[in-house]
Formats: C-alpha cells, structure tokens, sequence
C-alpha cells in the first residue's frame, strides 16, 4: 500500500502540468494582502534528486522539465514556477535537484502563510522532517488523507488552497479520491482545490471527472496535457480539475497548455485541453 516512490517521476509531464497550475493558483491568491493555509495531502519527499539511481532510471525529467526549462521564450505565466525551480538549484538552469509541491509552496509564501503536509510514507516522512521541521510555518501530519484532512479544514484563516494528487496505486483510490473532494468542499466551501489525475489507457479518469461534473461543486476548471496517444501502455498524459479557480485562470491556461503540449509532445502525440467542466 506504501509502495509508490515519487523519486522515479520527478519532473516529469505530468509533474509540469500540475505544479505550473499550482503556482498559477498561488501566485493569485497570494496578491490578496490576507493571511493563506495551504494543504498538501499527499506530500511526498518536498525535494528530489534528478541525479539519484531512481531518476536517473527512468529519465523521466528529461522529457518534461529539463525540456520546459530549455525551451525557447516560454510564456510569462511560467515564470513563478520556473523561477521556484532554479531557486531549488541555486538559481542555476543545471537540474539537479526537483521541487515537489511542499518545496514550490514553501518557496511563495509570505510570512503570515502557513503549509500543511500529510504524508505516510516512511522515507518520504524522513525527507520531510529533514526539510521542515524547524519551519514554524510548516505543519507536518503523519496521517492518512482520507481520515486527517478533512477536521482540518475549515482553516483559521478562512483562506485555503487544497492540493489532491494522490498516486493512484490503490484498489477504488479514484473513487475515494473523489469522494474526499466532496467531502472537504463540504467542510470549506469556499476554498480552491486542485485534484490531479492520470491518463492511463484503461481510463478510469474519466469516471472520476464525471463523477466531480456531477456533484454539485461549481466552477470547475479541467485542464489536460497528453503527450502520447491514448493507446500507449504507460502514463500518456495527466489533468488537474480546480474547483473554484482564481480568476483569470481559465484565459491563462487557454494559451499556457497548448504552449506546454507543443514543447512536451514535439512529435505532436496526445493533445490538450483547458476548458469549464463545470461553469459558474
């Protein structure tokens, strides 16, 4: 059940579409001068080593954020969270190392923000009291998702962004991970979520965005990058569904996820979208 090592996928495709509309979310509710909590349900290790025996096996970085960071005039909606990776590298455009969504978060707050984490992977848990406990604005949880986020929500602050990306390895996870959704808009209704999706061939995805279509949340923002086609064996593309998304975004991703399939898929496999599932 604990089986499932980020370190073999960070930075991949599908690390770039869901941490730039991550930052995109971010950069945006931070232009409030309010305080903002920000949860991170399944954590992971926070940073990652590309030049370690687990990325360097797949290579998967290569084809997905070594290539964004080597391409030509990437848009201006990039620059947050190009910027959150070459701080991880010491401002240097030479990856080593990948910021996992608890570092690119940790890298934009101010100081009256504060990150929730909840992991339970023993290694990733080892990484992340490495890297976090002595930040006071940092609150760590050893604890399952499904049964700590939700009383932790509503948040102090009344001002809260909720990243969902689970791995999806388990028996019904895209079901529970849906339904945890639900569960915690209940809770906090006003928030902005982000759950994160795979596209695998046998696309059980898509039970999952009808599922989210057709619970009563609104708006809900889908955006997908597919960098292969639908009858490839592995991983072929991602999605990010963000409930109550900032304003704006829906223009900004028009033109950013086109741009991100272009540089990503250059054969021209797989394709995009970036569209209401659910309009206001």
């Amino acid at each position: 059940m604990l089986s499932y090592q980020h370190e073999y996928h960070a930075g991949n495709h599908a690390d770039v579409l869901k941490h730039a509309v991550l930052v995109l979310c971010l950069e945006s509710l931070l232009r409030k001068d309010k305080p903002l909590r920000v949860y991170d349900a399944h954590a992971g290790s926070g940073i990652y080593d590309l030049r370690g025996a687990e990325a360097r096996k797949t290579a998967e970085a290569d084809s997905g954020i070594v290539r964004l960071c080597a391409a030509a005039g990437p848009p201006p909606a990039l620059d947050g969270y190009l910027g959150a990776v070459r701080a991880c590298n010491r401002g240097s455009d030479v990856l080593r190392r990948y910021p996992g969504s608890p570092a690119l978060i940790r890298h934009l707050l101010r100081p009256a923000d504060h990150l929730v984490l909840l992991e339970r992977h023993p290694r990733a848990l080892a990484l992340l009291r490495h890297n976090f406990t002595l930040d006071p604005q940092v609150h760590l949880h050893a604890r399952d998702c499904h049964e700590g986020l939700p009383g932790l929500l509503p948040p102090p602050e009344r001002r809260g962004l909720v990243l969902l990306d689970p791995s999806y390895e388990m028996r019904g996870e895209f079901g529970h991970t849906a339904g945890l959704l639900q569960d915690c808009h209940r809770r906090f209704a006003g928030g902005v979520y982000l759950l994160w999706y795979p596209l695998l061939r046998q696309a059980p995805a898509a039970r999952l965005v009808r599922r989210v279509a057709a619970s009563g949340m609104r708006p809900v923002l889908r955006a997908e990058l597919r960098v292969e086609d639908a009858s490839h064996a592995g991983l072929h593309g991602s999605g990010v569904l963000v409930v109550n998304p900032p304003y704006g975004l829906d223009v900004t991703l028009r033109t950013l996820v086109p741009w991100l399939w272009r540089t990503l898929a250059p054969e021209g496999r797989g394709g995009w979208a970036a569209e209401w599932l659910v309009p206001e």
